[in-house]
């Protein structure tokens, strides 16, 4: 049967022979399993294999579980642990047979034991590991036996000790034979991931842990920690991110990376002393994730066009602004990635580098060994680049360097905290920088907000009011049917009746007239006025309105994230 598999494999062209001799070579010589070994050499995902496993044994494959139920009496006679250990979860349940989810069908004794301890016929469903570990937390995290399980035969004395055990190569999601401290940070970091959070907040109160997830900007409270144990679980990060488990008085950073199925993670760890202990941030960053292009990033015809143009400028300074976690640097990156390396020398400097781009060159700045983005830039300009990408402008230093090399052929893409485009202009004037070469220099801006969209599975319309649609500046004829729309809230989405983000975007372009102000040093709410009655420039707001009269995003939503227009 093995042999029908790889043949499958390779008739379809995810696998070839000398591929399929080499992993054999290694199963041999390490006694690691072949998909495992297949999985860790990047020739075959988990997926594809098990579709083909599925295919030999005729049996059921599912990619996605999010739209399984699982059986209520499953979760009271099968303990968490049982099922976390063999990975098994039940996904339906038929007459006298009970249908259960498994990444490895070969493997009969653990569904044996199953069957008789609830006592029916077990017919297995073939899941990745993943979709599988997550539909076990979601069965069993409605209530706090999900953590007290995990850390179950814990012994006070032995909290610190273990929390120092760690191996950066191990997968997450191998938690069965781990200490019980391992098992719950390994379970809270799977979580995360799974439910695409950005940031982890491990939060003390006087008598808990909070473990909070940020999941497209907002934050929600999910698992309580007991006191007891925060001292073993934030020793436990410190020791993943090769921090100082003595000090508990500074804050400290630190970083590492882990992997946690198909998918390898960035974790960049943060800790400050608080008067209930300390208080630990992570923010995850998926090596994995592909780059997004301009044409997904949710761009309209018209602003598509305009930043297309901007960015395919021969120089220049075009910058992105908005607060932190706005999307700026996917933006940028969107943009470089449309570049043709092959023609041009690409430079990025960044804090952090967040995706990797073929062929082009990408610098991390390091503050303790004296690489700024301004010394980086002054350096970046003896490489001969034809585009540059600076993370952040932050200082004179830093804005002087851009405008100068922009003014000497190049094109800088860079990112600045403010709260509109028109915004923009002032800071940089406010940092130092000449009117004069501002306005030479400037390209343009692009502004930009991240809202949350509704939810597709729950998706539902509703009457709109008449107050909701003029304070957005929408009449009945711009809907959708008449129509607004809203997610009611489903498991896929967690109840919360959005899933995933787009962003809404003001681009200003500049012209003879905004360039005048510029040099005037005109206040940006003037400038901003000018570029909206001539018709250049769509407010944020504006943009968020198309995407709500779209059926995209709620009325709510595009509240949150912009400002009334007041001119």
């Amino acid at each position: 049967m093995r042999h029908s598999i790889f043949s499958e494999l390779i008739e379809e062209g995810l696998l070839n022979e000398a591929q399929l001799l080499e992993c054999q070579e290694e199963e041999r010589s390490t006694g690691m399993p072949i998909d495992k070994v297949l999985r860790e050499k990047g020739y075959v995902s988990e997926s594809a294999f098990l579709q083909a496993l599925a295919k030999q044994l005729r049996l059921q494959f599912a990619e996605e579980l999010v739209d399984f139920k699982v059986p209520e009496n499953f979760i009271e006679m099968v303990p968490a642990q049982f099922a976390r250990t063999y990975n098994l979860i039940a996904v339906g349940e038929e007459p006298g047979i009970l249908l259960v989810a498994t990444c490895d069908p070969l493997d009969v004794q653990p569904m044996d034991d199953l069957s008789a301890m609830v006592d029916l016929v077990i017919e297995p469903v073939i899941s990745t590991r993943s979709e599988i570990t997550a539909l076990i937390n979601r069965a069993y995290q409605k209530s706090s036996a999900d953590v007290d399980e995990l850390l179950e035969g814990l012994d006070d004395d032995e909290l610190i000790g273990i929390a120092a055990e760690i191996d950066e190569t191990e997968d997450v999601l191998n938690i069965a034979n781990k200490a019980p401290i391992i098992k719950l940070m390994n379970t809270i970091m799977f979580e995360a991931q799974k439910n695409r959070a950005s940031d982890i907040h491990l939060q003390p109160f006087a008598d808990r842990l909070q473990v909070r997830y940020r999941i497209d900007g907002i934050l929600y409270d999910t698992k309580v920690i007991p006191k007891k144990i925060q001292d073993a679980l934030v020793s436990r990060v410190k020791v993943m991110g090769k921090m100082d488990i003595a000090e508990r008085r500074l804050p400290q950073d630190g970083r590492t990376s882990v992997k946690i199925g198909d998918s390898d993670l960035d974790l960049r760890i943060s800790s400050v002393p608080t008067s209930y202990g300390e208080r630990i941030v992570f923010r995850l960053l998926d090596k994995s994730a592909r780059l997004y292009t301009l044409k997904e990033i949710g761009l309209d015809d018209r602003n598509y066009q305009l930043l297309d143009k901007l960015v395919n400028s021969s120089h220049g300074v075009l910058l992105v602004t908005g607060p932190t976690g706005s999307g700026k640097s996917t933006t940028l990156y969107a943009a470089l990635a449309e570049m043709d390396s092959q023609e041009l020398n690409i430079i990025t400097i960044e804090d952090p580098i967040e995706y990797n781009i073929d062929a082009i060159s990408q610098i991390q700045v390091s503050n303790k060994k004296g690489l700024t983005f301004a010394s980086g830039l002054r350096s970046l300009m003896r490489q001969d680049p034809d585009v540059m990408m600076v993370g952040e402008i932050r200082d004179m230093e830093t804005a002087g360097i851009a405008v100068q090399a922009s003014n000497t052929g190049h094109l800088v893409f860079s990112t600045l905290h403010t709260n509109d485009s028109a915004g923009a202009v002032n800071r940089m004037i406010d940092l130092g920088v000449e009117p004069y070469l501002v306005s030479s220099s400037l390209i343009g801006v692009v502004a930009q907000r991240l809202v949350r969209v509704i939810c597709p599975r729950c998706k539902e319309s509703y009457e709109p009011e008449a107050g909701q649609l003029k304070t957005l500046g929408l009449t009945r004829e711009d809907l959708l049917e008449g129509l607004l729309y809203r997610g009611r809230g489903c498991d896929a989405c967690l109840g919360r009746g959005y899933y995933d983000r787009t962003a809404i975007y003001e681009i200003l372009t500049m012209n003879e007239t905004i360039r005048d102000q510029i040099i005037s040093r005109t206040s940006a709410s003037v400038i901003k006025q000018t570029a909206v009655e001539t018709g250049h420039l769509r407010t944020l707001r504006m943009d968020g309105a198309r995407k709500v009269a779209q059926g995209i995003t709620t009325v709510d939503e595009v509240f949150r994230v912009t400002q009334m227009d007041v001119f």
